[in-house]
C-alpha cells in the first residue's frame, strides 16, 4: 500500500487546513485498517493527530485530545482517499504532515507553514 499527501504548503492564521491522502495498492474500505494523520513540528517529535477506521459497517474516528476540537478526518471512497481538516490554524501548527496506515506504510510527508 502506498500513500501520498497533497494540499497547500502555506496557510494563513485562522484558516482551515485541508489535506488529502491518496491510497494506492489497497482499499480505503479494508476493515480494521487505521488510516492516520501524524505531524512533526520543526525540531520536535512526532504528534499523532487522529485516525479513521472501517469496521465493516461504518467508519469511526479518534482524535488527539489536544487537537480534537479543531480536527476532522473523513474518507472519500470513490477516490480511495482520506482527508484531514484542521481549523483555526496558528503558527504553532507549522509542521510536516504525514498520512499513514497504522502498522504499515507512510506517505513522504508534506510541509505546511502557517504564516500571514
Amino acid at each position: 500500500v502506498q500513500l501520498q499527501e497533497s494540499g497547500p504548503g502555506l496557510v494563513k492564521p485562522s484558516q482551515t487546513l485541508s489535506l488529502t491522502c491518496t491510497v494506492s495498492g489497497g482499499s480505503i474500505t479494508t476493515k480494521w485498517y487505521y488510516w492516520s494523520w501524524i505531524r512533526q513540528p520543526p525540531e520536535k517529535g512526532l504528534e499523532w493527530i487522529g485516525y479513521i477506521v472501517y469496521s465493516g459497517s461504518s467508519y469511526s474516528t479518534s482524535y488527539n485530545p489536544s487537537l480534537k476540537s479543531r480536527t476532522s478526518i473523513s474518507v472519500d471512497t470513490s477516490n480511495n482517499q482520506f482527508t484531514l481538516q484542521l481549523s483555526s490554524m496558528t503558527p504553532e501548527d507549522t509542521a510536516v504532515y504525514y498520512c499513514a496506515r497504522r502498522g504499515g506504510s507512510w506517505g513522504q510527508g508534506t510541509q505546511v507553514v502557517v504564516s500571514s
